[in-house]
């Protein structure tokens, strides 16, 4: 059974990520992965946004797929349902990347069992802001 790193752990993974690649981020202001994504840029990470026909959003290039993204990411952050996270996994691992948020209500134990496999640290089902907010700082 898929357990999430724990807190120490989790905290330590926010301390040394810069740059997060938001899977699925909204251009709508309203949408939860638009507030979330907001507010991690206002806490100084740089956010790199993952979403197909969307040019910009929060001021930063957007990208249709991670494939695309020509920078180093430190941590993928999806706002995905959980029956396209196979797939997201499947890019993650092919580009090697170290560290996968799923956000809450996102479940899929066998993708996350692949991508820890594959040597990612992975966080399923939690909000990225909040344990930021109220576990980090």
């Amino acid at each position: 059974m898929f357990e999430n790193p724990g807190r120490e752990e989790r905290c330590a993974l926010l301390r040394r990520v810069k740059t997060i690649a938001v899977v699925g981020l909204s251009p709508n202001a309203e949408r939860p992965s638009y507030a979330i994504a907001a507010a991690m840029q206002k806490a100084g990470y740089r956010i790199v946004p993952v979403r197909p026909g969307v040019t910009e959003v929060l001021g930063e290039k957007a990208y249709a797929n991670l494939r695309d993204v020509d920078m180093a990411i430190d941590l993928v952050d999806v706002f995905r349902a959980s029956e396209f996270i196979d797939a997201i996994v499947d890019d993650c691992i092919a580009l090697k990347l170290p560290a996968l948020w799923l956000q809450e209500g996102i479940v899929n134990e066998p993708a996350a069992q692949r991508a820890r496999t594959a040597g990612m640290t992975v966080i399923m089902d939690r909000c990225i802001y909040r344990d930021y907010r109220r576990e980090c700082v």
